[in-house]
């Protein structure tokens, strides 16, 4: 039997309806007490604007959105995906798993259907399963879905957190092929790094929420592990898939600040032309992060059938991931 392979054929995403720019989101701030300014987010961030869910936009909502357009994009109909797995630090509740409740909204009654939570890396390891759960030959058709609603979790007092995250979703459809698609992928994570640079340390217990439930970040050293930690991790799956950094056509890294990604960029020798950058309109929107400018780059014509396209995030952990995709 040929060997099977995955390929992602077809890509869709979802914002919430409010677009807040920066000012706006410092006037609000003001009357809170918090000082900042578009000057200061975009200068330490390269953030100019982000989207906020409502109430009534929550994370299954905004994954459903994506997912059918995901699922419209490649002409995949909701009953031939056999596997479904949401990426998302953000659930509606503790359980069943927002993969499921998607499942249940889109009518996609056989195969499986779970979430995986490794918070901005999320997605990242969510295609890295599905690609090897395809490989199997077991499954066939598999919706991935990044989704979080990160403005549920921030602390509106905090300016280190408040005006970096966004809300939204992206999805993408991996489909079996004997051609390959996915070339290489590497999840990696070291927890002994994480527990105090990134992490939303509260839980439920009796009934109520013990602890703290907003998110913490110490952000100099997020920024010194990220950059140290993707440009080794693109290496590697550039070696995996036995390519160089001039094989690849664009480059689509996690969107939590802009200096993060020029830097490893830099480092990696690509050029800035060939980087996808959401993250001035979008912000930090977590797991949705690479899935949303992933769609945005393919529906704007920046990623052409044949291009290879070198994916990656890191987050809370530390997790971090790299995919190398050929489309």
């Amino acid at each position: 039997m040929p060997e099977i392979f995955s390929r992602i054929v077809g890509t869709g995403s979802a914002l919430p309806k409010r677009s807040v720019s920066n000012v706006a989101l410092a006037c609000e701030l003001a009357q809170r007490g918090v000082e900042t300014s578009d000057e200061w987010i975009r200068t330490r961030t390269g953030i100019e604007n982000r989207y906020l869910a409502e109430e009534s936009e929550t994370t299954t909502v905004l994954a459903e959105r994506a997912a059918r357009m995901a699922l419209e994009s490649a002409r995949i109909a909701p009953e031939d995906v056999d596997l479904i797995v949401v990426a998302t630090t953000t659930p509606d509740q503790v359980f069943p798993s927002t993969a499921c409740q998607l499942q249940a909204r889109l009518k996609a009654k056989k195969g499986a259907a779970f979430d995986i939570q490794a918070v901005c890396a999320g997605f990242v390891y969510a295609v890295s399963v599905a690609d090897a759960m395809i490989r199997t030959g077991v499954y066939r058709n598999a919706l991935v879905v990044g989704a979080d609603v990160m403005s549920r979790l921030i602390d509106w007092s905090d300016r280190t957190t408040c005006v970096l995250f966004g809300d939204g979703a992206g999805a993408v459809v991996l489909a079996a092929s004997e051609k390959p698609g996915v070339l290489a992928a590497k999840m990696a994570s070291n927890g002994e790094l994480g527990m105090d640079v990134l992490s939303c340390p509260g839980r439920m217990e009796g009934g109520a929420l013990n602890g703290d439930g907003f998110l913490r970040m110490d952000g100099q050293q997020v920024f010194r592990t990220a950059v140290g930690m993707m440009t080794e991790s693109a290496k590697e799956v550039l070696a995996m898939a036995a390519l160089t950094i001039e094989d690849v056509d664009r480059y689509v890294p996690h969107q939590a600040n802009l200096r993060i990604m020029q830097k490893i960029a830099e480092k990696l020798g690509l050029p800035d032309e060939q980087v996808v950058v959401t993250v001035t309109r979008h912000g930090n929107t977590s797991a949705a992060s690479v899935p949303l400018a992933l769609d945005s780059a393919v529906r704007e014509g920046k990623i052409q059938e044949g291009d290879a396209v070198l994916m990656q995030a890191v987050g809370a952990g530390m997790a971090w991931g790299s995919l190398l995709v050929r489309f």
